[in-house]
């Protein structure tokens, strides 16, 4: 169970960090992928729905059988549910396997902006079936322009408008240079532990909700959903991803060690 002493940014989606522009930290308002499209049915067995009461707050990724990579600012003072196996957030698929969180380990320097990274144990371990797979981890640091994907559940548009299946949209990577002088506007220090990617169309790119879900590229988990501007999938302020390869040592630590 989670301290009901912890505070996380999933609670405050609009957090202030200059007078000129604000950004969220993704979080705990049950929103998603916008501008995307339906997934194809269990074509994406590693997400993981993480659901408070049966409704959706987070998204992450299964990197082995008891363990779920999603966002540090997920972290929340209640109990949650982790949901595997699942297409639709509304349905009783026979495939779902559903777990509770024996202990949440974020990152020790998570600071609510950087090293945004966070693995759950789970309690007990998924059973690996065509619903339910894991996702190997990308080791290497990420080319500008690569071509990967983004999944999660949720809003279609940024205005409430759930989309009960699993969404996902096309995301070009871009590089440390570039996004950096697009946040620069705002004054949002963008770091080399970080990777920011723009879908191909005007509006389209990862919402509130999706937070903790995966940058899938080549099949592997490059980054975690971190933060976006104020308007979801708007391309002057491109989506921000934790970079996996820089966590990579981190992350095989704490799975051998719980």
């Amino acid at each position: 169970m989670l301290s009901s002493s912890t505070k996380s940014a999933a609670n405050f989606p609009y957090l202030q960090r200059s007078p000129l522009l604000y950004f969220r930290l993704l979080g705990a308002d049950g929103t998603g992928i916008v501008g995307g499209r339906n997934a194809a049915p269990h074509s994406r067995p590693y997400m993981a729905s993480l659901q408070i009461q049966g409704r959706l707050s987070c998204g992450g990724s299964l990197v082995r059988e008891d363990f779920v990579l999603t966002a540090a600012h997920c972290l929340l003072p209640v109990p949650y549910t982790v949901v595997l196996g699942a297409d639709t957030l509304s349905g009783n698929e026979p495939t779902r396997q559903q777990f509770t969180v024996a202990s949440a380990i974020r990152h020790p320097n998570y600071d609510g902006h950087r090293n945004d990274i966070m693995l759950l144990k789970l309690n007990g371990s998924a059973q690996l079936n065509n619903a339910v797979q894991l996702i190997p981890l990308n080791m290497d640091r990420l080319r500008a322009r690569s071509r990967c994907i983004t999944v999660g559940w949720g809003d279609i548009g940024d205005n409430r408008t759930v989309a009960d299946r699993l969404q996902e949209v096309n995301v070009t990577t871009l590089s440390q240079r570039v996004c950096r002088r697009r946040w620069a506007q705002g004054r949002v220090p963008i770091a080399r532990t970080m990777v920011c990617g723009v879908g191909g169309a005007a509006v389209q790119g990862f919402c509130s909700g999706d937070s903790g879900g995966p940058l899938v590229c080549d099949g592997a988990a490059a980054g975690v959903v971190s933060f976006s501007g104020r308007r979801c999938g708007n391309p002057i302020t491109p989506d921000v991803y934790t970079r996996v390869s820089s966590f990579t040592d981190w992350i095989t630590t704490v799975m051998n060690n719980n």
